[in-house]
């Protein structure tokens, strides 16, 4: 059974909490947190102060997804505020290993994601240190893009890898996620779902996800 993560992108932002909440008693187990800063993708969404904010109400664990340029400037901010799951671009920043270590030893987990057009061999040389591999389905910066099927690829070789080294790293994937693209993600752990959730009924859709 897969862990299922609806991203807060696709939810009505003038009621977060009554979203987060719905969700969660819906049968969500995580809630997936989109964190933009018109640098390194071209949009601006939400903060540190939102996800203490989250952090007050969830009854779920927030898996943060730093989608922001030079993380470790930051990292310290978005931990202290309740990331469990804090996840970096290993193309924003030259500190990878920095920032993952620092992460894990907050108690927090660390993840680590690539762009579509990223080779996978660039995350890796980082697997021992990942708690959780995100893979990105679609171009990072905005909700909705249909799925790029050319991606499962990654899931497949990181599934290699993750056993190889007997980890027990998950795959997350984000992007395009719906009971369409579900036949292409066996080997995924965590399914981040947006507009798939947020635009159904939460609960049938969470279920045709998990099972």
């Amino acid at each position: 059974m897969k862990l299922i993560a609806p991203s807060i992108l696709s939810a009505d932002f003038a009621n977060l909490e009554k979203e987060v909440k719905a969700v969660a008693a819906a049968g969500a187990d995580w809630i997936h947190v989109d964190v933009m800063d018109g640098h390194f993708v071209p949009n601006i969404t939400i903060g540190i102060p939102v996800v203490a904010s989250l952090k007050k109400i969830s009854p779920l664990p927030l898996d943060v997804h730093l989608m922001i340029e030079k993380p470790e400037k930051y990292l310290d901010g978005f931990l202290k505020a309740g990331s469990d799951w804090l996840t970096i671009h290993v193309e924003s920043t030259n500190e990878v290993e920095t920032c993952l270590r620092r992460i894990r030893e907050f108690g927090s987990k660390a993840g680590l994601t690539l762009r579509p057009g990223t080779s996978v061999e660039k995350v890796l040389p980082y697997l021992h240190l990942c708690d959780l591999l995100l893979v990105m389905t679609v171009e990072p910066g905005f909700g909705g893009q249909s799925f790029m099927e050319d991606q499962v690829a990654k899931i497949t070789r990181l599934r290699q890898e993750i056993k190889k080294q007997n980890l027990s790293t998950l795959i997350e994937v984000d992007g395009g996620v719906s009971d369409k693209t579900l036949p292409h993600l066996r080997d995924a752990d965590v399914l981040v779902a947006g507009s798939y959730v947020f635009k159904n009924d939460y609960a049938k859709a969470i279920s045709t996800l998990k099972n």
